[in-house]
């Protein structure tokens, strides 16, 4: 069964018109691939970004907390001098009040 010139003619014409379309489609969805690559290489080095960005800030905060515990170290330091001194200072006059008590009841007999 041969083909007659009127159907080659139409089947040349529907595989033109198939071919013509095709690259079209083809393009559009490799282009939106590439854009889609695109914007994901984008969105990665943005949280590239901001994970040295929290990176340095946690360093920061680190830094902070050692400033804030090494004064809490001082402020220690001085509690225990205060400590030490309110302790002199309760001995010497736990002294001073015994031995008034003392000088009291001997100078009344």
């Amino acid at each position: 069964m041969a083909l007659a010139a009127e159907d080659i003619e139409l089947v040349q014409q529907l595989i033109n018109k198939t071919l013509a379309e095709t690259p079209e489609v083809l393009n559009a969805n490799v282009r939106y691939e590439l854009d889609l690559r695109e914007r994901a290489i984008r969105v990665e080095e943005e949280l590239k970004h901001q994970r040295e960005l929290m990176l340095d800030g946690f360093k920061q905060m680190e830094k902070r907390f050692e400033q804030v515990d090494k004064r809490f170290e001082l402020i220690d330091k001085r509690f225990e001098k205060m400590g030490r001194r309110l302790d002199r200072f309760m001995f010497w006059s736990l002294g001073i009040t015994v031995s008034s008590a003392i000088f009291v009841v001997t100078y009344l007999k």
